[in-house]
């Protein structure tokens, strides 16, 4: 990677800091008025992290997530030494635009983050549809397997260029249609962690569920990724699948 680290972090922070400003915005701001629904919600998660990746993923790759990022450490497509940088950076911004979301939905009378829930993800009797901790494990490592194989074969060299962004918000969109309802949709979690805080309840007590699971499917994704589609075959000159991320 060209740019240095700290220009990669502050990329990293802008860009996910605007997933989850906007993304859970979407579920806090709206509580109650039904203007947006699931399906908007899941499109401001979406196109929040397209747009993202469109400004500064040339930047930094564009992870905003820690699944991501573990995910492309783990096959081979970004550095392990970079990782923990990375993550860190993620959930500070994730805990700073949960901050700027609670000074905005405060403005409204009678507002309490513990109460609404604050968009945390949980199961039990804190998963939307009441899905039990099985079910929500398995969804979550299922989807976030799923977004790591769009996310590596999207920045496939043998994948379109140009297209990644587009690819990978709208797979981002179909994940929380798919799980909204379940677990109130993580696959990342930094967006778990800043709400969770803030909601300084049940939240952070399931937080560890939101942890694990993502980090499972990503692990996974990246370990697999080049033995299901193989790699595409280089000359000796030629440098080896693409080392870019998003």
């Amino acid at each position: 990677m060209t740019e240095s680290l700290a220009r990669r972090l502050g990329a990293e922070f802008l860009g996910t800091f605007v997933l989850v400003f906007v993304g859970c915005g979407a579920a806090i701001l709206d509580a109650g008025n039904k203007g947006i629904d699931l399906l908007g919600v899941a499109f401001a998660f979406g196109i929040a992290v397209m747009v993202m990746i469109y400004a500064v993923g040339a930047i930094s790759g564009g992870h905003f997530n820690p699944a991501v990022t573990v995910g492309l450490a783990v096959a081979k497509r970004f550095p392990w030494s970079d990782v923990v940088a990375y993550v860190i950076t993620q959930v500070v911004a994730a805990i700073a635009a949960s901050l700027v979301l609670l000074g905005v939905a405060s403005g409204q009378d009678g507002f309490s983050a513990k109460a609404s829930g604050f968009a945390s993800n949980g199961y039990g009797d804190h998963s939307p549809a009441h899905y039990k901790l099985a079910a929500v494990l398995l969804v979550e490592v299922v989807l976030t397997a799923i977004f790591l194989y769009v996310i590596i074969g999207a920045t496939d060299v043998r994948a379109p260029a140009g297209f990644a962004g587009i690819a990978i918000g709208f797979t981002l969109v179909m994940i929380h249609i798919v799980s909204i309802p379940v677990s109130n949709t993580s696959v990342n979690p930094a967006r778990s962690s800043g709400p969770a805080l803030i909601q300084h309840g049940w939240a952070l007590g399931q937080l560890w569920l939101f942890w694990l699971a993502p980090l499972i499917g990503a692990a996974i994704a990246g370990a697999t990724y080049r033995a299901i589609v193989g790699e595409r075959a280089v000359s000796p000159e030629e440098p080896l699948a693409s080392e870019a991320t998003v």
